[in-house]
């Protein structure tokens, strides 16, 4: 009888362990691994979180689907997160006042000018910018002025204000409002209007392209007392470049190259104007700039008295603010 007990209790005892050896193993995740994941997703970066999870993956295996369940839970929270930020950030700009959100830079430095004169002087501006959800408005105000020995030898004033509507992604509808002054040239005011169609060509981070076109409508009153009104087109191109993020200029300055070149041409049948500026920046601070720019001013049928052309070369300082 005992022996019989003791084979029965062996047999228990090799059928209970044979359940086990084949019962599965636990997927519990290794507290060290699932220490790694929670610091990375600490973080915030999702790059770093998806190269743990790809790491504790082939490390892991047998865990992929707790594996996967974290990092799911990440990206929603992440997801949720932005969803939030981007609905505060329209909120505010629909709550900001008239004032509000405006950034600018102003411009102050000397120029050299050749053409209707020759000659160096005091040049300065001023642009104000405002981007809202779809709406961006810009001001931009300009002085070039020079006065030697009692006489005034430079003195051009421009002003320009240009808001723009995004109807797509790419294509925006802008209207322009223009005044210019340059006695040298021949005209004591010049006045311009303008709406069309504009498109944005290139839009990265290093490098930026948008045109327009409309038609124009253009008052010129005459240094001799003639007024004269047209119908015109204009055409306009803006460009951006940033060469680089950090470009060394000295031993302890730091600057940010960007090219920028503007081009704005009107165009009627008995005068076209065209204004071409190109410039490079270097960023000395996060708020001050160096920049050297040079300008082409072209009238195809100047006042009588003046010539077609003008070139100005700016070296300048901009704060931005």
């Amino acid at each position: 009888m005992d022996t019989i007990a003791g084979v029965r209790m062996i047999a228990l005892a090799v059928v209970t362990g044979a359940f086990a050896f084949s019962a599965p193993a636990s997927a519990e995740l290794p507290e060290p691994v699932r220490a790694m994941l929670d610091a990375a997703i600490a973080t915030g970066d999702e790059g770093k979180v998806r190269t743990v999870v790809e790491i504790a993956r082939a490390t892991y295996p047998a865990d992929d689907d707790e594996i996967t369940a974290i990092l799911t839970t990440f990206e929603g929270e992440m997801a949720a997160r932005r969803t939030a930020e981007a609905k505060a950030r329209e909120e505010a700009i629909r709550a900001a006042g008239l004032f509000d959100r405006w950034k600018g830079k102003g411009e102050l430095g000397g120029f050299r000018a050749t053409g209707n004169t020759d000659n160096t002087g005091f040049t300065a501006s001023l642009t104000a910018e405002r981007n809202g959800i779809d709406w961006r408005h810009k001001l931009t105000g300009r002085v070039d002025y020079q006065r030697a020995n009692g006489v005034t030898t430079r003195e051009q004033f421009l002003g320009r204000y240009e808001p723009n509507f995004n109807v797509s992604d790419r294509f925006y509808v802008y209207a322009l409002a223009q005044y210019e002054r340059d006695r040298f040239q021949g005209f004591s005011g010049r006045y311009a209007v303008s709406g069309g169609i504009g498109y944005q060509a290139l839009r990265k981070d290093d490098i930026q392209l948008s045109m327009k076109v409309g038609p124009a409508y253009r008052v010129t009153e005459f240094v001799d007392g003639r007024d004269e009104s047209r119908i015109a087109g204009l055409v306009g191109v803006d460009f951006d470049w940033n060469i680089t993020d950090r470009l060394k200029l000295t031993q302890d300055t730091n600057a940010v190259a960007e090219t920028g070149g503007s081009a704005i041409a009107i165009i009627d049948s008995r005068n076209t104007s065209i204004d071409l500026i190109t410039g490079l920046n270097a960023k000395l601070n996060s708020s001050l700039s160096a920049r050297v720019s040079y300008a082409i001013e072209y009238n195809s049928n100047p006042a009588p008295g003046a010539v077609q052309t003008d070139t100005l070369s700016r070296m300048t300082l901009i704060y931005d603010f």
